[in-house]
């Protein structure tokens, strides 16, 4: 299939997806004619960058992980980054957690404060 049906079916932009194969994040393409031809792996592949962005992977982070043997993707490595991304997020998560726990203390104790609640809006 040629870059605008693969440009729908994943929401990036042609320019985007053209980036991420001059980055090496996707294999070189073979081409009809002067047409790129993406295969469903390459929309696999262009769909998980996409979603590691939304998940705020940067795009040099993703090129360490992207691996191609013999013309075929490591899915194997990619499993296991996404294990660490979900790691990396439960951490952040208890993080943001512990902070919410902190907040609430001292809203719960505000009103101790020696000039009160009033001066302090």
């Amino acid at each position: 299939m040629y870059i605008g049906e693969v440009s729908q079916r994943t929401g990036l932009s042609a320019k985007a997806i053209r980036l991420y194969e001059e980055m090496g994040l996707i294999r070189t393409l073979p081409r009809v004619n002067r047409y790129r031809t993406y295969s469903e792996t390459d929309i696999e592949v262009l769909q998980l960058i996409a979603e590691a962005k939304q998940l705020g992977v940067t795009l040099n982070r993703l090129k360490g992980v992207i691996r191609y043997q013999h013309g075929v993707v490591d899915w194997a490595r990619i499993h296991q980054f996404l294990k660490d991304v979900r790691g990396e997020l439960m951490a952040e998560r208890q993080r943001l957690n512990a902070q919410i726990q902190q907040v609430e203390h001292c809203l719960a104790t505000i009103h101790t404060c020696p000039q009160g609640l009033d001066s302090a809006l």
